[in-house]
């Protein structure tokens, strides 16, 4: 199994920009609308490259959701872009009822998500957004870990029919997966392969799980570490493997515990192999200001949480 290592920190939401700037060359039916945030979306080159195919639409998300529904008619693919917050929770009806409820596809594409948007403070830090989107029937739901797999996942979204959101964030992180890593909507990723336990983490709490696993090595514990990009639809295939051999797991989200990953994996823990099950996550709390590396520590989403998560799952085998 490759080991991963940080092969230059970058933000998340650039490889939504570059995915983009790609797409605008490649695709002449995708389109790219904003809601007055150019900069923090990195939409600066499409507008540039491609005018015609950018709309700005200023505050007004509900109005841009609407837009964007109706754009796809006439066979375009909309990409819609702002803060995680305004990308849910302000329009969510609109999504309701104009994007998932007739199935038109629709790229909601959201930055600035969870705890490490950072000094914006709780207002601003949505962390019970992958919930919202992924219990709207039909609703792709993909979480990234990092700026190479923030771009593969736009350029594969372009090519997936149907209603889709999009989640990344503001700070720089370790950017680890190749560039070449094949990404396949709906399918995990095996990073490291383990005995004693499974940690299957998402988002920016994946390279804190890969360093957890590290750590726990020295401890003698083996951990199988599965990179979660998709929520929805989720591999049950890939958690049901790894279970059957750690027979228990630890999930890790930088969300609500309420309605994230770890929900989503415990149903199919659930219906399928029931097991001890950890959870990293935010416990039923808004955030709060502060740096992304304050917050991440002191609401314990970190790879310390993790290891102590895994101490605990694997004490209830």
């Amino acid at each position: 199994m490759k080991k991963y290592t940080n092969t230059g920190s970058k933000d998340t939401r650039s490889g939504f920009g570059a995915g983009m700037t790609e797409l605008g060359q490649k695709n002449e039916n995708v389109v790219a609308l904003c809601a007055d945030l150019i900069g923090s979306l990195k939409f600066d080159d499409f507008k540039k490259n491609h005018p015609e195919r950018f709309f700005q639409i200023g505050i007004a998300e509900a109005n841009m959701i609407g837009i964007a529904a109706g754009l796809t008619i006439g066979g375009k693919i909309p990409f819609t872009g702002t803060f995680a917050n305004f990308s849910t929770g302000r329009v969510y009806d609109q999504i309701r009822q104009s994007v998932a409820y007739s199935d038109k596809n629709v790229k909601i594409c959201a930055s600035h998500a969870g705890l490490t948007l950072g000094e914006d403070g709780a207002t601003h830090q949505i962390l019970e957004d992958i919930g919202l989107m992924k219990m709207l029937p039909g609703m792709t739901v993909i979480n990234t870990c990092d700026y190479n797999q923030t771009k593969a996942a736009t350029l594969a979204l372009a090519d997936h029919h149907g209603p889709a959101y999009l989640r990344f964030g503001r700070p720089v992180v370790p950017n680890f997966m190749p560039a070449d890593e094949p990404f396949v909507i709906g399918k995990a990723i095996m990073l490291s392969e383990g005995t004693d336990v499974t940690i299957v983490a998402t988002g920016h709490l994946v390279w804190e799980a890969l360093i957890a696993a590290e750590a726990l090595e020295a401890k003698g514990i083996s951990a199988e570490v599965i990179n979660i990009h998709t929520i929805k639809p989720l591999d049950e295939e890939a958690i049901l493997k790894s279970l059957a051999k750690t027979k228990c797991i630890v999930t890790a989200e930088e969300h609500n515990i309420l309605g994230g990953l770890g929900e989503s994996v415990s149903r199919v823990l659930a219906l399928n192999h029931p097991a001890p099950q950890e959870f990293v996550a935010v416990n039923d709390s808004f955030g709060e200001s502060g740096t992304p590396a304050q917050l991440m520590d002191k609401y314990k989403l970190n790879n310390e949480a993790i290891v102590a998560a895994v101490e605990r799952v694997i004490a209830r085998k």
